[in-house]
């Protein structure tokens, strides 16, 4: 599901439409919107360079990290970040956000990094994103992609109207080809949320595995499964289609030293085998049978069963013998006593035999004359 998002941000927007907008959604709980955002820039970044990307170029916008932090990262999943490279810009809103420092101290890939002081003023950060894509791909149609660490020191600075049409902006300008960011929804209000996630097109939530408890009493026993499985959890993805449609997505992530890893939310049945499983005692024996042995299972003849010796078995139904193969009966619709074929030709009888010399014939006698009634 992560391969969806990246594939919309690397495919872009049709010609005339808002480009795609990703919205990294994390918590106290499940702080690991930064994680996605790297996984993120690294699969870009490796698509631009090999040509496959409709964008030929990333602008990266940095807040929490410090440009050098970034550079390094890209270095150890293999990708080439020189003072050459004309594929990727770095703005640093990290060094200098409220312009204090006449002087900043050099920094790592320095022409691929520009200093960006007073980040309160947007309409100037908007057009220093413009003017850092086109100094990689030029004023043409060729489009690049623009990449926000952290949405939560640029509200520290703005207010939401101002942030909202700086996406608005970003969206609309026809050399932009995708945008995300990441936001913690823990420190804004529920309507700074829901506005952009309004302005996005995708929606991504990091849900921690094991959910914080609200009270006290149980804050000491979940404690432990929290420090257990801090780096485990749920990813959901919303996707907005057309028409008003919604597409919602899940999957497991893990995050471990190498960075963050996602697999696919296993089935409530292949759960409860894995957890039957582990509840098992060991034992020394085989509890299931083999296949010779249920082969050899399927040859015993039991008691009960019909032994024919190979022969069809009939069963006998009461009106004819099972000898009579040939003889066919006679539809009572004809009429016609049905007799038995070995008798003498005369009509048909009914022989009783009495079950023993105790029992009474039949009378006119009353059944009940021996009560007292």
């Amino acid at each position: 599901m992560a391969d969806s998002i990246f594939r919309k941000l690397r495919d872009g927007g049709e010609e005339g439409e808002l480009v795609p907008a990703l919205s990294i959604e994390e918590t106290v709980a499940s702080p690991f919107a930064l994680d996605v955002s790297c996984y993120l820039l690294a699969n870009l970044s490796s698509s631009i360079l090999a040509g496959k990307s409709k964008s030929e170029g990333l602008v990266l916008i940095t807040f929490s990290r410090s440009p050098s932090f970034y550079l390094q990262f890209l270095k150890q999943k293999g990708i080439i970040v020189s003072s050459s490279s004309k594929w990727i810009r770095v703005l640093d809103c990290y060094t200098d956000p409220l312009g204090w420092i006449d002087q900043p101290s050099s920094t790592e890939g320095s022409s691929l990094v520009k200093l960006h002081k007073c980040v309160s003023d947007l309409k100037r950060l908007f057009s220093s994103i413009i003017e850092a894509g086109r100094e990689m791909v030029g004023d043409g149609k060729t489009r690049f992609t623009v990449a926000i660490d952290s949405m939560n020191e640029l509200l520290r600075h703005s207010s939401m109207p101002l942030v909202s049409s700086l996406l608005t902006d970003l969206r609309s300008h026809a050399q932009v080809s995708s945008l995300f960011w990441s936001l913690n929804t823990d420190l804004h209000q529920e309507k700074v949320t829901n506005a952009l996630e309004y302005i996005s097109t995708m929606k991504a939530n990091l849900e921690p595995l094991c959910p914080s408890s609200d009270g006290k009493r149980n804050a000491l026993e979940n404690l432990f499964l929290v420090h257990q499985d801090f780096g485990k959890g749920r990813f959901h993805v919303r996707f907005k289609l057309r028409k008003g449609r919604v597409r919602v997505m899940s999957e497991e992530y893990h995050v471990d030293q190498a960075g963050i890893n996602f697999s696919p939310i296993p089935s409530a049945a292949e759960s409860v085998i894995a957890a039957t499983k582990s509840l098992l005692p060991k034992v020394h024996f085989n509890l299931q049978l083999s296949e010779k042995e249920r082969v050899e299972k399927e040859k015993v003849v039991l008691p009960f069963e019909h032994q024919d010796h190979g022969k069809s078995t009939e069963i006998y139904d009461g009106r004819r013998p099972l000898a009579d193969k040939n003889t066919e009966a006679i539809p009572l619709s004809s009429g016609e006593l049905q007799t038995d074929v070995a008798s003498s030709g005369k009509g048909g009888e009914i022989i009783y035999f009495r079950d023993s010399d105790d029992e009474h014939p039949d009378s006119d006698e009353d059944p009940d004359d021996d009560l007292d009634i």
